[in-house]
C-alpha cells in the first residue's frame, strides 16, 4: 500500500516538473542580460556569391530577430524601380526582388541597424549583404559623415548616393548608381563599388525618387571621388599566461579610401513665389499671404469703391516676411462690404523665373450668423447705454441750472457709463520688470499711430524714495519700418536704476482717432554685478561672427569676430554654448549653399564645452576651431539628433562611477569622424598625416 502511494507521489512530482518546464519558456528569471547582437549563421545565396539567378535572399541568425524601421533603414543598390519585399520572421530575414536582376551587376543590401534581437533589442550595426549576377563582384568602398551645415546635427537615415555621370544635371534627372543610408550618427559607407570616377551626394529624399528637388535637404562635393585601397601593416603581440611575450606577428590590412568624406547638408530655401491666400480680417484690415517672402512688395490698386483717399492704408509686414496686413485708414473703404483690388506681384513661372502677374481680388467682409447676431446685440446695448447717458446728461444740465447736482448714485452711473462708451488704445511694455543693460524702453500698441504728443510722455528715475523727472526725452521711433505697432525710446538707461514711464491721456492717437488712457509702468535696469562677461581668443581673424546660445539653441547674443577674438558682455548667469560662423560674404548672417553656383554653405563651428556662467564673473577662453573632430564639436546636451544608445554601452555607463561635470563625454561615439581629428577646410589632413606615418 505504501509502495503504491510512493509511486503515485513520484509520478505527480514528475508531471508537475514537466508542466513547469513547458510553461517556463525563455531564460530563467534573474539570469544574465544579453548584450550581444544577432549573429549570421547561414545565407542563401552565400555572402559574395557569383552568377546568382534567383530573386530571393534568405539570411538566418543564431537567435530570434526583429526588423525595425526597415522602410527607412534598408536600402538596396542598384536602385530598384519597385521596392523589394523585406521581411523578418523567427530567426530569418527574407528579401524578395520584384525587379528582374540585371546581368553582370553587383547587388548590395544595406540593413544599417534595422536587424536586432527579438528579446533585448540589440542591433546588428552596419550589416550588409552582397552578391553578383556576373563572374566578378565589385569590392571598393567610400565612407564619411553627413552633418547639417547650419548646426552640425547628424543627418540620420538619409540617402547617400554616387553618380558616375559627372554632369551637374545628374542629381536632378537621374537616380543614383549606388546608394546607402546614414546611421544614427550620420555616418555612411557606400560598399561594393566599381572602379571609376564619381560625384557623391547626400539627399533627404522626401518624395522617394532618388533625385534632388530644390525643396529637399541635400549635400554635394565638387571634387571627383575615385575609390581606391591602401595596404598597411601592423604588429600584434601574443603573451603567455605569465605576461611574457610569446610571439610577434605582422598583419596586413586594407583601407578603403576615401574614408573621411564630410557632406554638409543644407536646404537652398527655394520656395516658389505665388499668392497663397487673401482675406479680410476685419472691416479695417486686409490680409495677403504669399508663398514665400519677397523683396518686392505687391502693388495694390483699389478699383471699387472708386472714391477713396490716395493714402488709404498703413502696412504691417509680419515676422516671416510673407504675411502682409493692410490697415485701412479710409472710412469709405472701412464701411464697404466688399473691396475690389488689382494686385500686381511677382510669381514663379513654370521655368522657375520670377514674372509679374496682376490679379483682380475681392476682399469681402464675411461674417457668420453668430457674429452678425452678436454685433447686433452689442450695437443695441451701446445704443441703450448711450440713450441712458444722454438722459443723465440732460438731467444734470437741468439740475445745475437749478443750482444743485445729480444724486451721488446717478453721478457714479454717468461716470462709469461714459467710460464704457469710449474705446481706448491699448498700450503695453515689451519688458515689464527688469531691463538688461543696453535695452531700450519699448512700447506696443494695438492700432497704428497717427500722432504722438511727446510732451505727454515722461520718464522719471528714482533716487532713494523720491522720483525725479529726467527732463526732455528723445522721440519714440518705430522699432521696425514694417511694424507700425511697436515703438522704441532711444535713450541710454543707467544700470542698477529704477525708472517710471508715464504716458498721459491722449498722448497717443491711432489712425482711427482712438486715444490712450493714462499709462504708468515702473521698471528696473539690472546692475553690472548681475552679469558675467565672456572674452574669447580664436584662430579666426575676421569675416566671422559668434553666437551665444542657451540650452535650446536660441541666440542670446550675436557679435562680430575681430582681430582674432570676440567679447560677449553682460550675460545673465546660466548655462550657455558658443557657435562661430565663417561669414564668407560679410552680411552678418549664415548663408546656405547653392548647387547651380557650386556654392557650399558657410562653415559653422561649435565650442565643444558648455559654459556655466555665474554673476559678477569674467571668463577668458581660448578656442582652436580645428582642435576637435567636426562631429564631436557640438555639445551633447544641445544635440537634437542623438544616436540610439545600445544596451552594452548603457551598461558601461551604469558601471562608471566617476564623471567630470565640466567635461561632457559623447556617450555614443568617442572616436569621432576622421578618427578624432578635425581636418580644416578640406577635412583631409588627419587622413594624410596617417598615411605619411605609415
Amino acid at each position: 500500500m505504501n509502495l503504491v502511494r510512493t509511486k503515485h507521489l513520484v509520478v505527480a512530482a514528475l508531471m508537475a516538473l514537466l508542466m513547469w518546464s513547458c510553461a517556463a519558456i525563455g531564460s530563467p528569471e534573474g539570469g544574465p542580460v544579453d548584450y550581444t547582437p544577432p549573429r549570421v549563421v547561414k545565407t542563401s545565396p552565400q555572402q559574395g556569391a557569383l552568377r546568382v539567378k534567383g530573386n530571393k535572399v534568405e539570411i538566418t541568425f543564431d537567435e530570434y530577430i526583429a526588423l525595425k524601421d526597415q522602410q527607412k533603414k534598408v536600402v538596396i543598390s542598384p536602385v530598384q524601380r519597385e521596392m523589394p519585399m523585406v521581411r523578418g520572421q523567427g530567426k530569418k530575414v527574407t528579401v524578395e526582388f520584384r525587379d528582374t536582376l540585371i546581368p553582370n551587376t553587383t547587388y548590395c543590401i544595406d540593413f544599417s541597424d534595422a536587424i536586432e534581437d527579438f528579446n533585448e533589442g540589440n542591433p546588428l550595426e552596419g550589416y550588409t549583404f552582397a552578391f553578383a549576377t556576373g563572374d566578378t563582384i565589385d569590392s571598393l568602398a567610400v565612407s564619411g559623415i553627413a552633418l547639417r551645415a547650419r548646426d552640425l546635427e547628424p543627418m540620420q537615415h538619409i540617402i547617400v548616393g554616387l553618380h558616375s555621370n559627372l554632369n551637374d544635371s545628374a542629381l536632378t534627372k537621374l537616380p543614383f548608381d549606388r546608394i546607402s543610408r546614414t546611421n544614427d550618427k550620420g555616418q555612411f559607407t557606400l560598399r561594393n563599388l566599381k572602379p571609376g570616377r564619381y560625384h557623391i551626394f547626400a539627399l533627404n529624399d522626401v518624395d522617394g525618387d532618388y533625385r534632388m528637388a530644390r525643396t529637399e535637404d541635400f549635400a554635394f562635393l565638387d571634387e571627383v571621388i575615385v575609390p581606391s585601397t591602401s595596404q598597411f601593416t601592423s604588429q600584434d603581440t601574443i603573451f603567455t599566461f605569465d605576461h611574457k611575450v610569446d610571439s610577434v606577428y605582422t598583419a596586413t590590412h586594407t583601407d578603403f579610401l576615401p574614408n573621411d568624406l564630410l557632406l554638409s547638408v543644407f536646404n537652398e530655401n527655394h520656395r516658389p513665389q505665388y499668392l497663397k491666400t487673401t482675406s479680410r480680417l476685419a472691416d479695417n484690415k486686409l490680409h495677403v499671404l504669399l508663398a514665400a517672402p519677397s523683396d518686392t512688395l505687391p502693388a495694390l490698386h483699389i478699383i471699387k469703391p472708386a472714391q477713396h483717399e490716395p493714402q488709404w492704408h498703413c502696412l504691417e509686414r509680419r515676422a516671416a516676411g510673407d504675411s502682409l496686413v493692410y490697415w485701412l485708414t479710409d472710412s469709405t473703404l472701412i464701411k464697404a462690404d466688399s473691396i475690389v483690388v488689382a494686385m500686381t506681384y511677382l510669381r514663379t513661372d513654370t521655368a522657375d523665373r520670377l514674372t509679374e502677374k496682376t490679379d483682380t481680388l475681392t476682399f469681402a467682409l464675411r461674417k457668420t450668423g453668430a457674429q452678425i447676431k452678436q454685433e447686433a446685440k452689442e450695437r443695441k446695448e451701446r445704443e441703450q447705454l448711450e440713450k441712458r447717458m444722454q438722459q443723465l446728461r440732460d438731467k444734470r444740465d437741468k439740475a445745475l441750472a437749478a443750482g444743485h447736482d445729480l444724486e451721488e448714485d446717478e453721478l457714479e452711473e454717468l461716470r462709469e457709463g461714459s467710460k464704457s462708451t469710449v474705446r481706448h488704445l491699448t498700450v503695453s511694455m515689451a519688458k515689464t520688470d527688469n531691463l538688461d543693460i543696453g535695452d531700450s524702453v519699448s512700447i506696443t500698441i494695438d492700432e497704428p499711430l497717427a500722432r504722438i504728443d511727446h510732451s505727454g510722455i515722461h520718464l522719471e528715475m528714482k533716487h532713494d524714495t523720491l522720483w525725479h523727472d529726467i527732463g526732455e526725452l528723445p522721440h519714440f521711433v518705430r522699432a521696425d519700418d514694417f511694424n507700425p505697432l511697436r515703438y522704441n525710446l532711444p535713450l541710454h538707461l543707467i544700470p542698477d536704476s529704477t525708472y517710471r514711464l508715464t504716458i498721459d491721456t491722449l498722448a497717443l492717437t491711432s489712425v482711427y482717432g482712438t486715444a490712450n488712457k493714462p499709462f504708468t509702468k515702473e521698471f528696473k535696469v539690472r546692475g553690472p554685478e548681475e552679469y558675467a562677461n565672456l572674452f574669447f581668443t580664436v584662430n579666426v581673424e575676421d569675416n566671422a561672427f559668434a553666437e551665444l546660445l542657451d540650452g535650446t539653441e536660441r541666440v542670446v547674443q550675436h557679435v562680430p569676430v575681430t582681430g582674432g577674438g570676440f567679447d560677449m558682455m553682460n550675460v545673465l548667469p546660466g548655462t550657455y554654448y558658443v557657435r562661430l560662423v565663417k561669414d564668407r560674404n560679410g552680411n552678418d548672417r549664415w548663408d546656405t549653399g547653392n548647387y547651380a553656383e557650386h556654392l557650399q554653405p558657410e562653415e559653422v563651428y561649435y565650442y565643444p564645452k558648455r559654459l556655466n556662467l555665474r554673476r559678477n564673473w569674467d571668463v577668458d577662453e581660448s578656442w582652436d576651431i580645428f582642435a576637435t573632430a567636426i562631429d564631436l564639436q557640438k555639445p551633447h546636451a544641445i544635440k537634437k539628433n542623438r544616436p540610439e544608445a545600445s544596451r552594452n554601452k548603457l551598461k558601461r555607463q551604469d558601471d562608471k562611477k566617476n564623471s567630470d561635470e565640466d567635461e561632457e563625454e559623447d556617450e555614443f561615439n568617442n572616436t569621432g569622424y576622421g578618427n578624432n581629428a578635425y581636418s580644416s577646410d578640406k577635412y583631409r589632413d588627419y587622413h594624410n598625416n596617417r598615411l605619411n606615418r605609415r
